[in-house]
Order: structure tokens, then C-alpha cells, then sequence
């Protein structure tokens, strides 16, 4: 079988209610653990980032972490890491943005974007688009050219792809 054929969906758990009433969870640590898999899922996530030229992934904290750093590997560029208040050393941006129930901020390193480096931001999932466009909208901040963001998962029904102004590659969708 080759791998175009492979169904990555078959290796995502459903977890109903977690982490409370109401929500279904996609767990991707099963999709992880399957080496086969995991592999598979990098290389198609590499072939949908690689013709935007990335200098530079810019990972989510935390489980954008996962899928960046072995992505920047593959492509050949670097990685900077989008981190909650008070992860990173020295001088840092910041960005504060709404959610659904309070507010967030996320930090990135002062010099770790060079003006107009082309950068992708990548996630797990992609939901309703608030965190990525915080990302995008703290990537511009510190003089990033966004070209694209990239992650395993959209829930399609919540309507995130629509929060943001740049194109959007995801390797599996779900309708919520």
C-alpha cells in the first residue's frame, strides 16, 4: 500500500468529555507513537509547508512544539518557539488576546526573528483561530513576513480558517 493510501484518521483516539462536558478530544499521542505513522503525517505536513520557503517555523506552545521541530528538520529551517508569559529567557514581545473565557498572552524571544524572514506557524490543531491569529498577529509585530500556518487537525465547523488572512494547510479535518 503506498502511503498516499494511509488514513491518518485511524490513528487519531476520540476522547468524548475531556478535558470537560461537552468536548471530543483528538488525541494525537496515538498518532505520535505509531512510528510508521508519525512519519508518514511529517512527511505529508513537509511536502504542504515546503512550497512556501519557510525561513523559520514558529511553534505554538506546547504541542506545536511537536509537529515544528521535526518539520524544521525536514525543510532545512529554523525554528522559534511562541511561549505562555514568563518561559523565556531574555527580552521577549507580547501579545495579549481574547478567548472564549478570559484573556492570554503569548511571548516570543525579541531577536528571534530577522525583519521579513519568511516564517509558517504551526499548531496541532486548528479550532476556532484564536490562538493561531494572536500568533500571526505577534509574528508581524516583530517584523515576520507570515506566509502560512500549518497544523494535524482543523475542526471545520468552528470556523478558526475564516479568523485568519493567510493560507492554511491541514492534513486532516473533522466536522464540529
Amino acid at each position: 500500500m503506498t502511503t498516499a493510501k494511509i488514513d491518518l484518521k485511524q490513528y487519531i483516539r476520540n476522547i468524548p468529555d475531556f478535558p470537560k462536558p461537552g468536548i471530543l478530544y483528538y488525541d494525537i499521542s496515538t498518532l505520535m507513537r505509531n512510528a510508521d505513522a508519525w512519519q508518514i503525517a511529517m512527511g505529508r505536513l513537509a511536502a504542504a509547508v515546503a512550497p512556501w520557503a519557510p525561513d523559520m517555523l514558529a511553534a505554538i506552545e506546547s504541542r506545536g512544539f511537536l509537529t515544528a521541530a521535526p518539520l524544521a528538520s525536514r525543510l532545512g529551517c529554523g525554528l522559534v518557539m511562541l511561549r505562555k508569559p514568563g518561559k523565556l529567557p531574555g527580552g521577549t514581545v507580547s501579545y495579549s488576546y481574547d478567548l472564549e473565557y478570559g484573556s492570554d498572552s503569548l511571548h516570543i524571544q525579541a531577536d528571534a526573528i530577522e525583519p521579513g524572514q519568511r516564517v509558517v506557524v504551526m499548531d496541532d490543531l486548528l479550532a476556532t483561530g484564536g490562538t493561531l491569529s494572536a500568533s500571526v498577529h505577534l509574528l508581524r509585530k516583530v517584523g515576520a513576513d507570515v506566509v502560512g500556518a500549518a497544523t494535524l487537525i482543523e475542526l471545520t465547523g468552528l470556523g478558526g480558517r475564516g479568523r485568519l488572512d493567510i493560507p492554511v494547510k491541514t492534513l486532516l479535518s473533522y466536522d464540529e
